[in-house]
């Protein structure tokens, strides 16, 4: 119940709406009620009235026929698109608040969080899950009240013709609020486990219609059927699992409402040969039981609803309660001033307990110094460049930019002053403009093109069959992984930062667009802190000072021409790069 509780805040700004649409359904529910008592009015005051000519009988008739029919044709269909109108639009303003609320969540949990999900459950859990979550607004806000309002009114008005035959007709409720009760305590348990088995397969379909090539390469699609047919069993597995317990729940629900209607038919025939009960108020009974039983049979399909998006909104607060590993600490900066100078103090780092991924690192970046960072795969260079803009922090030691400890700032006014350029970078669904101008959203389209020809990009964009307003698909397939580097460092000359960082950014590029790539990162680090991890040693001789990093630790560091000298780690990886 603390999930309803949580996603009532959500709900509360509406209420004015969810009233209104409730009174506007009363209306629409409370409409059908007066068929029985016309059908009884007509049957034991028309059609069995005595001292009537047939002509008068006709003309009662035409007179009730036609004010029934205005109500029904001109009263009650706008009432109806009011109500419809209204519960849709306000079931979908606070789904639109929540997936909002949730997106500016998932910008702010760390590449940790990311790096131990799949996309495609994150995904099922904003889409799915919080559309399944509307079934509480529409059904348990609104839809419920209107069937109690229908059974309480329907109550009402079998009491004014018969007390006890009302009394028999409601006999068997408690037996019905008692299976309830049984059966949806475990109905809720077997839906979340459904939804996350759906989710499983929908994260594992995701990963693999990005991993496509891959698979047709390898010839791996018999291999990967087995593999999908597997996710698959096992939602059908939870799926029947549910199905089961529901179809129990439906077979005792509808047997206890199929019964009550018969009770009542057999009494009151009894009554109508014993107590000279009209034959109009028995059908009009029959009538009220379909009004009564008919609602109760909704609330069956609307507890098994609630249970769904109960379920759902248990997993979107599973979503919502991960916390932020990387927090901006109280009183913290913006990085107002940037100089650029970066200090590494000691410092060790760790994704996973007992697991060291660097050690002890120092070592002083002064302002507008070009820094490699070399060494044999896995050793920890891509970390030192996720420490520096804060993607993860640091397990001992400090990190200081400009003097001051990069806890101390706001994370995201550091990263608007950190340039990043990795060897494969995201290109989004869109056009080459729109990929661009992220680097900075508010930039003139003149801008946009002096940046992309500061990065050798200009000539290849006007080619494309639109230009800059080409869509280049999703992450960029219709551009070469040249064409993608020049359009991503682009998108860095846009956002002019002061601190630039190139993560193997020419390794898997031909010689040709390495060229054209390395003239434009000269020009953008030109006066401005930078880094290089460079898989290729005869790209960073230029640098300033040149890191070799080995298992995690700074093994030397020098410039190209004093580490050569030294005849140590840098010089058995250039040479071992010479005779290649």
């Amino acid at each position: 119940m603390d999930s309803i509780k949580r996603y009532m805040k959500f709900v509360k700004p509406y209420w004015k709406e969810i009233i209104i649409t409730v009174i506007i359904g009363m209306l629409k529910f409370g409409i059908p009620l007066i068929i029985p008592l016309i059908l009884k009015y007509v049957i034991d005051d028309i059609i069995g009235a005595d001292g009537m000519t047939a002509n008068e009988q006709l003309n009662q008739l035409y007179w009730l026929m036609g004010i029934v029919l205005f109500v029904f044709v001109v009263f009650r269909p706008p009432i109806e698109y009011y109500r419809q109108y209204f519960a849709q639009w306000t079931g979908n303003k606070i789904l639109y608040d929540i997936r909002d609320q949730l997106f500016n969540h998932l910008q702010k949990l760390s590449l940790k969080f990311y790096s131990n999900r799949k996309s495609g459950e994150i995904i099922s859990r904003v889409i799915h899950d919080v559309e399944q979550t509307k079934n509480f607004i529409i059904t348990g806000m609104m839809n419920i009240w209107l069937d109690l309002f229908t059974i309480v009114v329907a109550i009402i008005i079998m009491l004014t013709m018969d007390v006890w035959l009302t009394l028999i007709a409601v006999s068997l409720l408690p037996f019905y609020g008692l299976a309830i009760k049984y059966f949806y305590s475990r109905l809720r348990d077997l839906t979340r486990r459904r939804s996350q088995a759906l989710a499983e397969v929908q994260g594992h379909l995701h990963e693999r219609l990005h991993g496509m090539n891959v698979i047709r390469s390898f010839a791996l699609e018999d291999y990967e059927q087995k593999q999908f047919d597997e996710q698959n069993g096992n939602f059908l597995t939870k799926a029947v699992d549910h199905t089961k317990w529901n179809a129990k729940t439906f077979a005792v629900v509808n047997t206890i409402t199929d019964i009550a209607p018969v009770l009542v038919i057999g009494v009151a025939g009894a009554m109508v040969i014993q107590t000279g009960l009209t034959i109009g108020t028995m059908v009009a009974f029959v009538t009220y039981m379909d009004r009564l039983y008919n609602p109760l049979r909704r609330l069956v399909n609307s507890s098994t609803t609630l249970t769904q998006s109960v379920a759902s909104m248990d997993r979107m607060f599973e979503l919502v309660d991960e916390e932020y590993d990387i927090k901006d600490k109280e009183g913290a900066v913006p990085y107002s001033y940037p100089q650029g100078e970066v200090i590494f103090d000691n410092v060790s780092f760790s994704y996973n307990e007992g697991e060291t991924i660097l050690k002890n690192l120092d070592f002083r970046v002064e302002r507008g110094e070009t820094v490699a960072i070399v060494g044999i795969s896995g050793g920890g260079k891509s970390t030192i460049m996720s420490l520096i803009p804060r993607f993860y922090d640091v397990t001992s030691g400090r990190i200081l930019i400009d003097g001051k400890d990069v806890r101390e700032y706001q994370a995201r006014s550091l990263r608007d002053r950190i340039g990043m350029v990795f060897q494969d970078n995201i290109i989004f669904s869109d056009s080459v403009m729109f990929n661009i101008r992220m680097g900075n959203p508010e930039a003139t389209d003149e801008e946009v093109y002096a940046a992309a020809r500061a990065a050798n990009a200009h000539h290849f964009i006007q080619d494309l069959p639109e230009g800059y307003h080409t869509n280049i698909g999703e992450r960029g397939v219709k551009l070469s992984g040249g064409q993608k580097q020049r359009v991503a460092i682009a998108r860095v000359f846009l956002k002019s930062p002061e601190i630039l960082i190139f993560d193997e950014a020419t390794s898997s590029l031909d010689l040709e667009s390495e060229s054209l790539i390395q003239q434009s990162l000269f020009q953008l680090a030109e006066d401005r802190t930078t880094f290089i991890v460079a898989h290729r040693l005869s790209t960073i001789t230029h640098a300033d000072k040149i890191l070799v990093i080995n298992d995690g630790e700074l093994a030397e560091m020098g410039s190209h021409d004093e580490l050569i000298k030294k005849q140590g780690a840098y010089y058995n990886l250039f040479q071992v790069q010479q005779l290649n």
